[in-house]
C-alpha cells in the first residue's frame, strides 16, 4: 500500500506539470457539414477517414465525405476498426495513410474509431511497433491535422489525451497517453446519433457517467474537473432515459453529446479508477464492449468505495436532487435497470477471476488516483458477483 501511495503521489505531481489543452469545438445540428472548411483551414489535402464497417454501412460518413468534396479535399476510408481496436487495426491504418499519401486524419464513430485514429497518428509520427507506444508521454510530436467526430455520446474520446488499444495475443489492453494525440477539432453533431440502437445509447451513456463519477471521486480532482463532472452527471440523469426511449429526440441527443464531452474533459485531467481498470481487463480477455462493462461494474464498485468517498458521492447525489451517498448508488442502479443493462457477464469464467483481478489492480494502482485501496480478495469477490449463475 505504501508503494501504491508513492506511485500515485509521483503521478499526481507529474499530472500537475502537464498542460492538457482543449480541442477546438464545433457543435450543433448538422455541424458535420462544416468539416470540410475546418479541415481546409488546417491545410488538409487528402484525409484518412477512420471508422468502422457499421458506421460506414449506415451512411454516417456520407455527409462528411460530401463536406470534404465541397472543399476539394480528397479522402480515403479505412473502415476495418474493431469494437475494441487492435494493434493490427492501428498498424494497417498507418500503412494506408502512408500508401495513400494522406496528410490529415478524421475519426468518425464511437470511441473505438477515435482511439484507433489517435494511435494511428501516434504511429505515423513515432514509427515504432504499436506496443512500444504504450505509456505516458511517448509521442511528444505533433500529429497531422486531426478531427474527431463522435457518433455516440459516451466515450468522450474527442476530448481526451488517451487511446486504448487491444493486444489480442496477450488478451489485454494498453493505453497511449500523451497531449500530442488530442484531436485538433472535436465536431459534435447530434444528428449523427439519432439512429443509434437502444443498447448502444444505454451503454455509451453509462460510460460517460462512469467517466464523470470516477473523475469526481478520485484524488486528482480539481475545481475545473469537478465543474465538468457535475455538469455531465446532471445532464446524464436528466436526458439519458429520454435518449434511450426516443432516439430521435434531438434535444436529448445533443445534451448527452455535451455531457459526454464534459465528462471527457474531466477524466482526461483527473483520471478514472477501478471501474475502468476492471472493464479494460474484461474487454481484453473477452472482447466485452467497454461502455457495457463500465455500466455493469459501476454500482457495485461504488458500493465498495463508499467508505472512502462518502462525502464526494453525497455531493453527486445533491447535484441530481438526492440526499446521500447511498441515494446516489441506488439511483445509478435504478438507471441501469431502466436502460436494460445486464447484471452479469456471461463470458466471465470463474477460474480466470484471479488473473483478471491481478491485472486490474496492477493497472489501477500504477496509474489511477482511486479514493481507497482494494485488495486482491476484494477484487475477486467483486468479479464473482458478475459470473452468470447456471
Amino acid at each position: 500500500m505504501l508503494l501504491y501511495k508513492t506511485v500515485v503521489g509521483i503521478n499526481k505531481q507529474l499530472n500537475k506539470l502537464i498542460t492538457i489543452p482543449f480541442p477546438e469545438l464545433e457543435m450543433g445540428t448538422n455541424s458535420v457539414t462544416k468539416a470540410g472548411e475546418l479541415m481546409a483551414a488546417k491545410g488538409a489535402q487528402k484525409v484518412l477517414i477512420v471508422t468502422d464497417a457499421m458506421i460506414h454501412s449506415l451512411g454516417l460518413t456520407t455527409a462528411l465525405c460530401n463536406a470534404l468534396k465541397d472543399q476539394g479535399i480528397e479522402y480515403v476510408i479505412y473502415d476495418e476498426v474493431k469494437p475494441n481496436p487492435t494493434i493490427a487495426n492501428v498498424a494497417v491504418g498507418a500503412d494506408v495513410y502512408k500508401e495513400q499519401q494522406c496528410n490529415a486524419i478524421i475519426a468518425i464513430g464511437g470511441g473505438s474509431p477515435i482511439d484507433c485514429a489517435k494511435a494511428i497518428g501516434a504511429k505515423i509520427v513515432r514509427d515504432k511497433p504499436v506496443r512500444r507506444l504504450a505509456g505516458k508521454l511517448k509521442i511528444r510530436k505533433k500529429l497531422p491535422p486531426f478531427m474527431a467526430i463522435p457518433t455516440t455520446a459516451g466515450t468522450g474520446s474527442e476530448a481526451t489525451v488517451a487511446a486504448v488499444v487491444s493486444d489480442p495475443s496477450a488478451r489485454e489492453k494498453f493505453a497511449i497517453v500523451d497531449p500530442a494525440i488530442l484531436p485538433d477539432v472535436a465536431l459534435i453533431d447530434p444528428t449523427l446519433m439519432v439512429g443509434l440502437p437502444k443498447s448502444i445509447t444505454a451503454a455509451t451513456g453509462m460510460d460517460a457517467l462512469t467517466h464523470a463519477v470516477e473523475s469526481y471521486i478520485g484524488t486528482y480532482h480539481t475545481p475545473l474537473t469537478d465543474k465538468y463532472a457535475i455538469q455531465a452527471t446532471e445532464k446524464i440523469f436528466k436526458h439519458l432515459t429520454t435518449a434511450f426511449e426516443d432516439g430521435h429526440n434531438l434535444e436529448a441527443r445533443e445534451q448527452m453529446a455535451i455531457a459526454s464531452y464534459e465528462a471527457g474533459c474531466a477524466f482526461t485531467r483527473a483520471y478514472v479508477g477501478y471501474v475502468h481498470a476492471f472493464a479494460h481487463q474484461l474487454g481484453g480477455m473477452y472482447n466485452i464492449p467497454h461502455g457495457l462493462a463500465n455500466a455493469v461494474l459501476l454500482p457495485e464498485v461504488l458500493k465498495l468505495l463508499k467508505p472512502y468517498c462518502q462525502n464526494r458521492l453525497q455531493l453527486l447525489a445533491e447535484a441530481i436532487g438526492l440526499n446521500t451517498a447511498e441515494d446516489f448508488i441506488v439511483a445509478v442502479t435504478e438507471l441501469n435497470k431502466t436502460l436494460e443493462i445486464p447484471t452479469s457477464f456471461p463470458e466471465l469464467k470463474a477460474e480466470e477471476i484471479p488473473q483478471i483481478t491481478r491485472r486490474a489492480l496492477s493497472e489501477a494502482h500504477g496509474t489511477y488516483p482511486v479514493p481507497g485501496y482494494l485488495t486482491q480478495a476484494q477484487g475477486e469477490a467483486l468479479l464473482t458477483k458478475f459470473v452468470t449463475k447456471e
